[in-house]
C-alpha cells in the first residue's frame, strides 16, 4: 500500500512539475510583451510599392499587453484639427472625416506563437467596426525593446500592408530584457 501511495505521489508530483514547466514556457513567451508601448511609426506599402504614413510622420499611440492576455491599442494622428464648435456632436462632415482618418483603436485578447513569430489579436471592439469579432494574425519581430508587426488587412480596405513599430516604455515589465 505504501508503494502504491508513493507511486501515486511521485507520478502526481512529476505531472504537476510538467504542467508548471509548460505554464512557465508560455509565461516567458508572453512576458516579453507585457506592459505599455509607445507608437513609433505606421507605414503603409501600397500594391504599386508606394508608401504612405496614414497617421502622419509622427503618430502617437499606446499599446498595452496584460499578463492575463488582454490588450488595448490606440493610434492617433498627432496633428489633428480641433472641432470648431468645441462639441463633437456639432462637428462638420469635414471635421468628422478628419477625426475618423486620424484614429484607430481596438481592444480584446491576444495570444502569441513565438515559434511562428505571430501575435493573434482577437478583437472584441474596435473604432473600425468591420474588425469586431475577428482574429487578426500579425507576424512580428521583437528586438532591442522595439516591437514591429505587419497588418495585412489595414482599415483603408485596399491592398496595402502596414508596418507598425512600437517602443517598450521603460517602466514596463521586462523593458530591460
Amino acid at each position: 500500500m505504501k508503494n502504491i501511495l508513493y507511486l501515486v505521489f511521485t507520478v502526481s508530483f512529476y505531472f504537476a512539475q510538467g504542467q508548471s514547466n509548460t505554464g512557465t514556457a508560455i509565461h516567458q513567451e508572453q512576458q516579453q510583451l507585457w506592459g505599455t508601448w509607445s507608437l513609433i511609426s505606421v507605414e503603409n506599402t501600397n500594391a504599386d510599392g508606394s508608401k504612405i504614413s496614414p497617421y502622419g510622420e509622427h503618430p502617437v499611440g499606446m499599446l498595452i499587453f496584460t499578463s492575463t492576455g488582454e490588450y488595448a491599442i490606440q493610434i492617433l494622428k498627432a496633428n489633428r484639427s480641433k472641432v470648431a464648435a468645441n462639441d463633437k456632436d456639432k462637428a462638420t462632415p469635414e471635421e468628422n472625416a478628419m477625426l475618423v482618418r486620424g484614429n484607430n483603436s481596438h481592444f480584446g485578447t491576444y495570444t502569441i506563437d513565438e515559434n511562428k513569430q505571430v501575435i493573434v489579436f482577437n478583437i472584441q471592439h474596435a473604432f473600425y467596426p468591420n474588425w469586431e469579432g475577428i482574429a487578426q494574425v500579425r507576424t512580428y519581430s521583437l528586438k532591442d525593446n522595439l516591437l514591429t508587426y505587419t497588418v495585412t488587412t489595414p482599415t483603408n480596405g485596399g491592398a496595402a500592408v502596414a508596418k507598425v513599430v512600437w517602443r517598450k516604455n521603460q517602466h514596463s515589465p521586462s523593458a530591460a530584457q
